[in-house]
């Protein structure tokens, strides 16, 4: 147990030894391994110390031997170098190359092996080291060298708690350092599990029986899908596929796109959404991968109806997929997160209800020429039902028109942010008319690429004209809808188109005066124009009550810049909504055009 030397006669030796993490709680770095059943294991690295010596390098102390020995000349200089003895020291292996000399050490603690504590020495060609790295421990205990457990039982326990196998590589007996300055007698075993993607090499306390450190032996390629997708700016599929490599945001997304949670997936489904077909009894047919590693290229045929192919139907549920994705992302850097009640499956214990993400039904067969989105509570579903269009031969399909499937997902947002996640609160005819101006303005948000403010028509793929009696449009004589217009409507969706007309005012004037953001997409911190318009939306809908009314609404969107932004948008907002009859004193559907005094 007395492997180290006496350290007073050597203040240089002292110094060295305080540089490689000898203490009573060992300095490095614990990484969290997340294996086996999504268990996480804390493995601790200790913090390495590493010198270099020009060109020239130094003595050791076996300089002075006419032969050189690479195995004792490094075992000697590390024993010197941290002044500790020799049976602290094991040589472990050493090549040399055309330049330098290489060997590799390990600290050892009666005879056994310390599995994270190493060293490594370089040797020029003139026998000098030029080079010593260390991350050598002093450990506070060490338990008895003879072991508690079995291997075999070590063994058992590994594959049980890893939710794997062992891979029959013949196990050993090592010490492992810990974070807390001690180190830990381990039977070392490798788990294996192909399913998983997982092969590592598990300590197993051999006097607890715990897993006590991991060495994972994948170089995991980072999950990069690739998606043969309508890009989000892309209005419908005449637009043209694009191949989108790794949409996915681990900002917003910290799993990916292709994990539900517990397990990775290589279909459409994962954390955040599952798209899929629904067959006979209920059955949901997702799309695979079409090859691997995640990548999803399938090739529409426009030339037949959208459920006549197999690769039609594929294209489908994937560009479904790419965009509620795409949109979930979005909307949690924005702030729709796990407490504002989001749709996602694990919420990683940042609060809401989990057990929630979206379910999008493709090519539904229920009905005809429309989509909806339910929303229930947190904690339950969000459910997409998107339909064929028949109104054309071939029969087109509504999960190929970006901005409906948009325009459905953002149902999701308005329906749990607005009340607190109950989903309970637009449920009056002007509010649900204020929840379709909503996701109108939200799809016509993702499609704009420039500063250049044009008239917008929602959905013109699936309906000649699209599905509003106007184009969106700052013109009063191209769309003349204004807050009286409440007056003569009685249906949600021209409520709606009302409110979609005043929100495409908001935008312009907010990109007339800000500019346009061409990262605001993924970054929610740039001063865009439409940056600001996203996050005044989004926040709006947590500060409005229950059932809003369009002033009431509007009411939420000036507080919100008031909050966001010290009020710097007060007056751009106030002549927008005024312009289309929502000014001061607006109310009971009748107009006012009135702005605050110095607007």
């Amino acid at each position: 147990m007395q492997f180290f030397a006496s350290l007073v006669r050597s203040v240089y030796a002292a110094t060295i030894l305080a540089t490689t993490g000898y203490a009573p709680s060992f300095s490095g770095d614990t990484k969290h391994n997340a294996v086996g059943a999504a268990k996480a294991i804390e493995s601790f690295h200790p913090e390495s110390s590493f010198e270099t010596f020009d060109v020239n390098g130094i003595d050791h102390p076996l300089s002075d031997r006419p032969e050189f020995s690479l195995e004792d000349a490094a075992v000697s200089f590390v024993q010197s170098r941290l002044n500790i003895t020799s049976d602290a020291v094991a040589f472990r292996t050493g090549y040399a190359n055309d330049v330098i000399q290489h060997a590799y050490i390990h600290q050892q603690i009666n005879g056994i092996t310390v599995a994270n504590a190493v060293a490594n020495v370089a040797f020029n060609k003139k026998n000098r080291v030029v080079s010593f790295g260390s991350s050598f421990v002093q450990p506070s205990s060490v338990p008895s060298n003879t072991p508690s457990i079995s291997v075999t039982d070590a063994i058992a326990k590994a594959e049980s708690q890893l939710a794997g196998e062992y891979n029959g590589h013949p196990t050993t007996l090592e010490f492992v350092a810990k974070e807390d300055g001690s180190v830990a007698l381990a039977h070392v075993v490798q788990i294996q599990d192909d399913d998983q993607d997982m092969w590592v090499e598990a300590f197993v306390d051999a006097h607890t029986g715990d897993i006590v450190h991991l060495t994972d032996f994948g170089a995991h390629a980072s999950a990069s899908p690739v998606y043969r997708a309508l890009p989000l700016r892309e209005q419908n599929v005449t637009q043209g596929f694009r191949t989108i490599k790794n949409p996915q945001n681990k900002a917003a997304s910290p799993i990916g796109w292709h994990n539900n949670g517990v397990t990775k997936t290589n279909n459409t489904s994962g954390n955040n959404v599952i798209t899929y077909v629904r067959g006979k009894g209920g059955a949901r047919y997702t799309t695979p991968q079409s090859s691997a590693p995640l990548i999803f290229n399938y090739m529409q045929d426009p030339t037949k109806n959208p459920n006549a192919t197999r690769a039609n139907v594929h294209a489908a549920r994937v560009n479904a997929f790419y965009v509620v994705n795409t949109m979930h992302d979005i909307f949690y850097l924005y702030g729709f997160t796990e407490r504002a009640s989001n749709f996602q499956n694990t919420n990683f214990g940042k609060g809401g209800w989990g057990n929630d993400r979206v379910e999008v039904s493709v090519q539904d067969t229920r009905g005809k020429n429309n989509a909806f989105f339910y929303t229930p509570p947190d904690g339950q579903h969000g459910y997409m039902k998107v339909y064929l269009f028949n109104r054309s031969v071939p029969m087109r399909d509504g999960a190929l028109e970006n901005d409906l499937v948009v325009h459905e997902t953002t149902h999701g947002i308005t329906n749990r942010m607005t009340g607190g996640g109950t989903a309970r609160c637009l449920q009056t005819l002007e509010s649900k008319g204020l929840g379709e101006g909503w996701s109108d303005a939200v799809a016509e948000w993702t499609e704009w690429t420039n500063a250049t403010i044009t008239d917008w028509v929602f959905c013109p793929y699936l309906k000649r004209g699209g599905f509003r009696i106007y184009p969106y449009s700052t013109n009063s004589t191209t769309d003349p809808l204004k807050y009286s217009s409440l007056k003569t409507l009685t249906e949600e969706h021209r409520i709606g188109a009302v409110w979609g007309n005043i929100l495409h005012n908001v935008y312009a004037a907010l990109v007339s005066k800000h500019g346009f953001s061409a990262t605001a997409k993924t970054d929610p911190k740039t001063k865009g124009g439409n940056t600001v318009f996203l996050h005044l939306l989004i926040d709006a809908l947590a500060l409005q009550p229950c059932n809003p009314t369009f002033p009431q609404a509007r009411a939420a969107w000036i507080q919100a810049d008031a909050n966001r932004y010290g009020g710097a948008n007060k007056c751009t907002l106030w002549k927008a909504f005024a312009s289309r009859g929502l000014g001061i004193g607006a109310a009971n559907r009748v107009d006012s055009k009135k702005v605050p005094a110095g607007c």
